[in-house]
Order: C-alpha cells, then structure tokens, then sequence
C-alpha cells in the first residue's frame, strides 16, 4: 500500500552539513547535561571527578527530539513561522535544555548559564542535580507549556494551544510509550475540534524509536500498512520519516516538512476562504529513528542503541569503571566539538545562523509564557442576573441556570477577542448552563444533519465525552493566554485527578519564576453533585475531588461551595477575574431555596464565612448554647430546616447559624491566604459550645482543616459517608445521616444537659425518621412535609 516517504533532495549539500552540526551540537549537550560536573568541552582527557556522582536523566528519546528541534528551525526561518515545540516524550529535558541554550534564549533567562564555555559548564552541572532542574521538560525550560514528567496529555495540550490561535502551528511529539495512554489514543480525535477559519494547526509527530522503559512499544512494531490505517482512520494523512543514516534522514525530513508545510497552508486558505467543507484531512508525521541514536552501540557487550538500554542511562559505571568512562569520552568526542564550538565556547558563528531570531525562536514565543499574551476577560455586572429574594427560601430556582445567562453574555462579551470558551463532557445543557448556546453552538467540524442542534463549525462550546481532553484542550487554552471554564459531574471529575496535580505543581513552580507570567485560573464548576444523583445512584455519587485539591500549596487552590445562586454568580465571577490559581465551585443544578440577596451575597462571599443572623436566635450579650454550620447548597437547606425543628420544639436553645463559601477559610491564616485569624475563628465558632457541622463532602476534610483551632474537640461533623443509592433527594442525606432531623438529634445530644430536659424532641425526630423511612419506601417520593418544607417567616 502506498505511503508518503519522501526522497527528494530538499538540502544542498552545505544545508546539510551545516544542519546535521547543528543536531550534533544539540547531541553533545544532550549528553553533557546528563553525565558531566566539569571539563564541559572535553579540554582535557576525562577523569572521574568530572563526572557526575548521581546520573539522571534520559537519553534514549533525546537524540530524535533534537532532529526534530533542527529540522523546525529550518522550517521557522524558511517561512517565517510562528511554531512551539510540545515535547510529549516523557524525560525530553536534556535536548529541550539544549535547543534553547543553542538559539540563546536560555542565557537571555538565565544569564548565569552564559554561552561560553563557563556557561556550558553550568548547563552541564545544574541538570538533576540538587539545587539545579528537573531532567524533564519542566516549567523552568523556556518553551515548555508541558511537563513531559506525566504521560498522555502532549497532543491534547497542543490542540487547546491550537484553538483561536490562526497564526500558530503547534509541533507536537508523541513518543511511541506515551502513545499507549488512553487519554493519548482519544486526543487524536481532536482533530474533529479544530477549524483552520480561526484557529492554528497541530501538526503531531509520532515518534518510534520502538522501546520504552524495558519493552517494545505496541506502534513501535506495528508495520507502516497499519499505521498508515490507523491514522487514516483518525482523519490524518501520515508522512513516514524512516532511518538511521543521518544524512538520509536529514532530506527525509526536510523534504516532508516543506511538503506539510505546503498542506496546512493549503488547508487554512481554503478554509478561510470559504472554499473549504466538512474535516480536513490534516498531516502528521511518523518518524521511525533508533533509540539513543548516535549513542553507543553496544555497552559490555550488550546492546543499546536501537533497544531500551538506551532509554536512560546507557553507561552507568563511569566514575569508577575506566572501560565505561572511555566509552563516554569517545562518544561525545564522536560529536566533534572543536567543529561545533569556537575556543570561548561559543556555538559557531555560522551554526548560530542556523536558529530562527528573536520571538520566533521556539524558546522565546510569547504563545510557550502565555501571561505575555493574557488579556483581562471582559465580564458582565453580577446583578444584571440577580435573584430576587423576597422571602428567604421561598424562591426556588436552579442557580446554575442563573450563572448560564451570566456565561452567555460573558461569551457574547468577549465574542472579538475570540479568548474565551466553556468546556465540559456533553453535558453544558444537562449542567443547566444552555443559555450559552443563545449566542454560540458546540463546534463540530464533522457532518452536520438537518436535525442537530447546536453544532456548527464555529461555536465556542467543547463538548467530548472525555475529560481528559475536556481539561487537556483547557489547560492549553489558558497556557497561552486565554480564560475558560470546565463544567464536569461531580463524581467523574476524578478522571483527571493526575492531571489536576500536573497543573498545580506547573503553576507552584512557574510562580517562583519571575520570567514566566501570570495565566488565567482553571475553573471547574463541578454540578450534578453527590446529594443530588438520586436517579443515578451510587455510582454517581463522590465528593472527593475537593480532598485532593485541599491537598495542594494553599496559596494554589481555593474551594467555593455557594449555598445559592447569588452566591454562585459571585464566586463565578470571582474565579474568571483570578490568576494563577485553580478554583473549584461546588453548585447544584436542580432547583432550590435562595437565601440571600445579591448585596448580602456578595458581603458573605467577600468574607467566605459568616454568621447567618437572620437564621439565629442568639442573645447579642451572651455566647450561644450551639453552633449549627455548614457548607453547600444541600447541607445548608438540611440545616436551616434542622435550625428550624430545634426553635420550634425547644425555644429557649439559643443557636447561631453559620455558612460556609470559602472553605479553605476554616485554615488558619498561617496554613492559607484566606484562613480566618485564630480571634475571627473564635468569635465565629466560640471558643467551648458544641459545634455541628453540615458538610457537602467526605467528614474528615473538616477535621483536617480545623484540627489546631480551640474548639476543635467539640466541632461534629457529618457529611457523606460512603451510603448512596438510587433513591429521592431526601433520602440520600437520611443514608448518611446528613438529613435535618438527624442534625437536630446530634444538637440535643451535644448540648450538655439537654438531652434529658428534649426527650419529646428526640422522641419526635426519631419518628420522623421511621416515618419517612416507610413513606418513601411505598409511595416512591418524599413526605410533603420535607418536600414543601420553608424558612419560616419572622
């Protein structure tokens, strides 16, 4: 079957000696960062205090990763490109580090790495070394927006770079282990997203060198006819690169690239044209190169490269074994070092003409430090969407549905500037938050029939059934300098809890650079919560992503759980407006009470917690008799009816009532920027009365978040507990005890003394529970009493 190798002679022969010094000198860094403390130029025969104690880092992949780094400056300076390198392949470090230091954009960010040779020494020394940089590419790599450290996320990252970026083109390398990810194998589909009328092209670059870490690679040995099908069927057209003698492989790759170039240009005039209908058939690449090319062949008589012993460290011994060290000293020698370096230890002059100039240097595009980029989101006024509370609970309403029209005209907003989409796994409608759809559509570049709602090649909404690439196309968007908001359930969140990490620790470290600017927040709104997957059921039903996040630099994360929908439109707007941070909103979308009005809303959220005095019957003059807390739309309902059924039944128990928006507030101020001062806490909690805490998620996350706080001992927490099942709303808190009769229960039995002087009360809540147990149980629906359940009118 027919495939496209090229064999035409895209180079001259001086083109080609002059790009394969280039490679050799991205090579002989490659090697040097990995193995070398001093004697950076090899001045001298090599001795074992030159070389590292420690050797990390990864060569195998790095070899291929440099050719592919030449051959895209070539490109850049040919047409005057605007390119970024996505470096998939786990542990590419070494070769990133070396590009960027070749085409100087290293030494402008670090001047202490200089280009001569003291600097080189640095270069050498600095990497995986303590105090010095990772061995991946890391956010301290001019160029990077992606941390090769986890794999599976290079080519959706590059497509969420890609999107309303027209001028960009994102050279992707997926590395044949990585290409086993599950979260890769869906990320081709991303090619249905991405319309060449306004956004950048992808152009991936399969990269088989056929081993990972200890075992062949699954593409690595499928045959070409395969592949070729493969991603054919994707809706590619792959260009084979196939080899290992260095100057064949040289025109290979030139060649193809001058004829991909062709391609996406082809593709984008067309489009932009209006000539062009339905998915393009956009190019990739499959580059077959040997593992640790240009490495040593064998190391005691085993074989390296061209096998998985090339995947990190392919001479291990050489401090101590003379035999390894020489293997070491002729390898890098094999790179002659005199041609590629002048006696200061610079690159030569006419290799440094060799890399694209300015901001079109790889190293230094705006799009790789996306804060250069960042414009500020154009946001509308929060009470234009107010809800009107006349009566607090008696308005019912879906307050995601009120944040909807809040988006829609955000999105109408910011319709020029093209930098702002909402992401979610096909479920923007069922989440509530279609009014988007009044001003844009899901774009869908595949077939459209008659009867499809809401797809059009242009729409601003990324709907796919994966949140892999729900985040992965976010986490890009924002990388380079746009705003977005990812809707997700609840519970299936937790697909991307990896991934979360990732980002967290990208926008920990990149904060510590002062080079690399500030991004928009990653916001997840995370509805169809746990307390109302009734129809769903168990599987439906987890609140635990907010542990993970709470486990992350505090200064990193924030966790909103707005009560109603004045409160989630001003955290909503909260979060778009923020930098640098991930911010998750826990809200629900089905219908329920309001309670406060937009001005008392957005006092409440400024503070994150606060006393409810309209929900109290406190005496101003003294402390009260019990705290009623809480935090989330369902928790807080359940405790104001309990707050409700306590008045009622006992008059003269004084309770304060306290909600909960900002939950990392209950850490102290030492722990978290927001922690409430150890006096608020007190003032707010007391210092000795009993505290029951009504909380949206797992108990114990309380605990953890106030286990120094004075009152810590007398603070009861309920929350879920692992009970859940298809069953009605109200039910779900009885399975796990966070309903309002067992609120009131635990209340009088904390209250020192109470219990005895409440025995119709408890009596009473007790047979509530029964009751409902056997109503709910034959008729299918909750008793009218909790169904029609209302704050009482003063």
């Amino acid at each position: 079957m027919e495939k496209h190798v090229s064999t035409a002679a895209a180079l001259t022969d001086a083109e080609l000696t002059l790009i394969d010094r280039y490679w050799r000198a991205a090579n002989y860094l490659s090697v040097g960062q990995i193995y070398l403390l001093a004697n950076p130029l090899l001045r001298e025969p090599l001795k074992p205090e030159h070389i590292k104690p420690r050797l990390l880092g990864h060569w195998g992949t790095t070899p291929g990763l440099n050719f592919i780094y030449a051959h895209l400056n070539r490109l850049i300076r040919a047409h005057d490109l605007n390119i970024i390198y996505m470096c998939g392949p786990g542990h590419g470090g070494p070769g990133m580090v070396a590009n960027t230091y070749l085409e100087g954009t290293y030494s402008e960010i670090y001047p202490d790495i200089s280009e001569d040779t003291e600097g080189m020494r640095r270069l050498f020394r600095q990497f995986s070394f303590p105090g010095g940089i990772p061995s991946h590419a890391a956010p301290e790599t001019p160029g990077s927006i992606h941390e090769g450290g986890e794999l599976g996320y290079a080519l959706v990252h590059a497509f969420g770079a890609a999107f309303d970026n027209p001028d960009l083109i994102v050279a992707c390398v997926v590395g044949d282990g990585e290409a086993e990810t599950g979260p890769l194998a869906a990320s081709w589909h991303s090619n249905k997203f991405l319309n060449p009328a306004r956004d950048g092209a992808v152009l991936p670059i399969l990269h088989l060198n056929g081993y990972k870490i200890a075992n062949p690679t699954i593409l690595g040995r499928a045959g070409d006819d395969d592949l070729r099908r493969l991603f054919e069927g994707y809706g590619y057209e792959p260009f084979f690169v196939d080899g290992h003698e260095p100057s064949d492989m040289h025109q290979q790759m030139a060649s193809t690239f001058d004829q991909i170039f062709d391609r996406i240009r082809d593709i984008q005039v067309q489009a932009r044209s209006g000539a062009a209908k339905g998915c393009p058939r956009w190019p990739m690449i499959v580059l077959r190169s040997p593992k640790g090319w240009t490495g040593p062949k064998e190391v005691d008589g085993k074989k390296v490269e061209g096998f998985w012993r090339a995947h990190q460290v392919p001479v291990s011994n050489c401090r101590e074994n003379e035999s390894h060290r020489k293997i070491l000293e002729d390898w890098m020698r094999s790179y002659d070092p005199e041609d590629l370096f002048d006696a200061d230890g610079r690159l030569k002059t006419d290799l440094r003409a060799l890399a694209p100039v300015g901001n079109r240097r790889m190293g230094a595009n705006p799009h790789a430090n996306g804060g250069l980029l960042r414009r500020e989101l154009n946001v509308p006024d929060i009470g234009e969407y107010a809800v009107d509370v006349v009566k607090r609970g008696s308005v019912v309403a879906q307050s995601t549905e009120i944040l909807g029209h809040y988006l829609r005209d955000t999105m109408k907003l910011n319709a020029e500037a093209a930098n702002f989409r909402v992401f979610g796994p096909d479920e923007t409608e069922s989440n509530r938050l279609g009014s988007v759809f009044e001003v844009t559509n899901r774009v869908w570049m595949e077939d459209i029939e008659p009867f499809d709602v809401h797809l059009s090649r242009d729409g601003r909404v990324m709907e796919v059934l994966s949140e892999h690439l729900c985040q992965g196309w976010l986490e890009g968007y924002l990388l380079t300098g746009r705003h977005g908001l990812f809707s997700c359930y609840e519970a299936f969140i937790h697909i991307i809890d990896s991934m979360f990490n990732q980002h967290a620790k990208w926008l920990k470290v990149t904060r510590e650079l002062e080079w690399r600017k500030p991004i928009s927040s990653l916001n997840y709104l995370l509805t169809s919560h746990v307390w109302r997957q009734d129809h769903n059921g168990f599987s439906h039903q987890d609140p635990g992503f907010v542990d993970l996040v709470a486990n992350k630099k505090a200064d990193i994360v924030r966790i909103y759980l707005p009560p109603d929908a004045n409160t989630l439109l001003w955290v909503g707007d909260h979060c778009l407006r923020t930098y640098d941070r991930i911010n998750v909103i826990v809200a629900g979308k089905q219908p329920e009470p309001q309670w406060l009005s937009m001005d008392e809303a957005v006092k409440h959220c400024e503070a994150g917690i606060g006393i409810w005095h309209w929900a109290s019957n406190e005496d101003d003059t003294i402390s009260p008799d019990l705290v009623m807390a809480c935090a989330g739309d369902v928790p807080t309902m359940e405790t104001l009816a309990a707050v409700d059924l306590l008045r009622k039944a006992i008059p003269e128990l004084k309770i304060r009532t306290v909600n909960v928006v900002d939950l990392l507030a209950l850490q102290s101020r030492d722990q978290h920027p927001h922690g409430l001062s150890e006096e608020a806490f007190d003032a707010i909690f007391t210092t000795d009365k009993p505290v029951i805490f009504a909380y949206h998620g797992y108990p114990y996350l309380i605990h953890r978040l106030t286990y120094k706080r004075t009152n810590h001992e007398n603070i009861h927490v309920r929350g879920f507990v692992e009970e859940g099942t298809t069953t009605t709303p109200f039910d779900m808190t009885v399975l796990n005890e966070l309903d309002r009769f067992h609120l009131a229960i635990e209340a009088i039995e904390r209250v020192p003394g109470l219990k005895e002087k409440a025995k119709d009360a408890l009596a009473a809540f007790r047979g509530k529970l029964a009751e409902h147990y056997d109503y709910v149980r034959e008729y299918g629906e909750d008793m009218p009493e909790v169904r029609d359940w209302t704050w009482p009118t003063a």
